[in-house]
């Protein structure tokens, strides 16, 4: 609705609508003075008023049933009068309203949503592929029909709208662990894709109660390069890892060796023993022990 060029929210209240059931007893009281009377056409007691009254009880049949709805568990139905909002009723069961009044009818109950794998660049510029599990509702009927043209679409596109925020503000994936990145911190780029999308929605009077990423990965045009990145340096953290160890277990051997006085080594003996602890520690095969039975210097 445009005033002014500006859009006029809408607020959803509560409509002025009654249980169906006492318009129900009165249908029937109708319906049965109209037999009766029909009956009475036929005796003898025949007068004006019994060739009325079956007309006048037809009218409020037919007038009383069609003011009937009925409304399932959170279900709700936006009553209009001529193109003007006049409230939602949320009460279930049989409902009547005058009939002249549209029903619009929406549910309210949760919706879950997978969507469709979108292509993303990353903060990085690396394009990542990412898909998103949402489920949100309508929590405001009248803002959901009358400030949107069709909101399960807007929904939809504002998913994808999100994602593409949320994946381009981040890295794929930070092999120092010094960043926030989308593959090592779900919980955290879930809460902010969660309110990313609720400040989103709320034009539609729609909220989002969970949202995760089901899909992400690098794109197929780069996987198999990243493949090979991550392998090269998760080979290089491990070698760093064993080398750290060796270093460590080569100090505390000669450290041993010293204290309990098992053997004096000098500079050139003490260099030669660490190589060849180095060798045998850092080995990707199985070490094969020589016995020397002569100086080390033969």
């Amino acid at each position: 609705m445009a005033n002014g060029g500006l859009l006029q929210h809408s607020s959803e209240r509560q409509a002025a609508t009654a249980s169906g059931y006492p318009m129900l007893v009165i249908g029937l009281a109708l319906t049965a003075a109209g037999v009766f009377a029909v009956s009475q056409l036929a005796s003898e007691m025949w007068s004006p008023v019994w060739s009325v009254l079956p007309i006048l009880c037809a009218i409020g049949v037919a007038f009383i049933a069609a003011g009937f709805y009925m409304l399932q568990p959170n279900q709700a139905a936006a009553i209009t009068l001529f193109g003007s909002y006049k409230g939602t009723d949320r009460a279930t069961g049989l409902r009547w309203v005058l009939p002249w009044m549209i029903r619009k009818k929406l549910s309210v109950r949760a919706n879950n949503v997978i969507s469709d794998k979108i292509k993303v660049n990353d903060l990085r510029g690396n394009p990542i592929e990412m898909a998103a599990q949402v489920v949100w509702r309508v929590t405001d009927t009248a803002q959901a029909l009358f400030d949107v043209d069709d909101y399960k679409a807007f929904v939809n596109v504002q998913i994808e709208a999100a994602v593409r925020t949320i994946g381009s503000r981040y890295p794929y994936d930070d092999y120092e662990h010094q960043e926030v990145t989308l593959r090592g911190n779900h919980e955290q780029v879930g809460v902010e894709l969660r309110a990313e999308l609720i400040a989103r929605l709320t034009v539609a009077g729609i909220t989002v109660d969970e949202c995760g990423f089901t899909h992400l990965a690098y794109a197929q045009e780069i996987a198999g390069a990243m493949l090979r990145r991550q392998q090269a340096q998760a080979v290089v953290a491990a070698r760093q890892t064993l080398v750290e160890g060796a270093v460590g277990m080569v100090e505390m051997a000669l450290d041993q060796l010293s204290a309990k006085n098992v053997v004096e080594l000098d500079d050139e003996r003490r260099a030669a023993m660490v190589s060849n602890l180095m060798v045998v520690l850092c080995g990707e095969r199985d070490t094969q022990p020589v016995v020397n039975a002569g100086s080390l210097y033969q």
